[in-house]
């Protein structure tokens, strides 16, 4: 059974730092690749980072550059977004998934497969 299941996410003051992880097990990296999407209330869901192995290309959307690191651990299947000088506008729901990266495309990333974790708040208060 594919199963992704994120932590990592809290309260944390403007300028913060947290680091999302997701675990993933039921297939490995070979078959798919994790990226991360966030959603804010009111808003619609949007692609914050992907990393794709094969290509070695890393996809961040723009309001993150700079600031949010992805990252792999092959041994543990887990995948990390180190989300450094937080601001008020990072605050949503992060979701990790399974989706189909390629950063010199104009999607750059999309879903890929329907495996989603269950999403962690992360809240920064200013």
């Amino acid at each position: 059974e594919v199963q992704l299941v994120e932590s990592g996410g809290g309260l944390v003051q403007a300028g913060g730092s947290l680091r999302l992880s997701c675990a993933a097990s039921g297939f490995t990296f070979d078959d798919y690749v994790i990226g991360w999407f966030r959603q804010a209330p009111g808003k619609e869901r949007e692609g914050v980072s992907c990393f794709n192995i094969r290509e070695q290309g890393t996809y961040y959307t723009d309001s993150v550059k700079g600031r949010f690191t992805i990252s792999s651990d092959n041994a543990k299947n887990t995948v990390y977004l180190q989300m450094n000088s937080l601001k008020p506008e990072d605050t949503a729901v992060y979701y990790c998934a399974t989706v189909d990266c390629a950063p010199g495309s104009p999607y750059a990333i999309r879903v890929l497969g329907g495996y989603w974790g269950q999403g962690t708040q992360v809240t920064v208060s200013s």
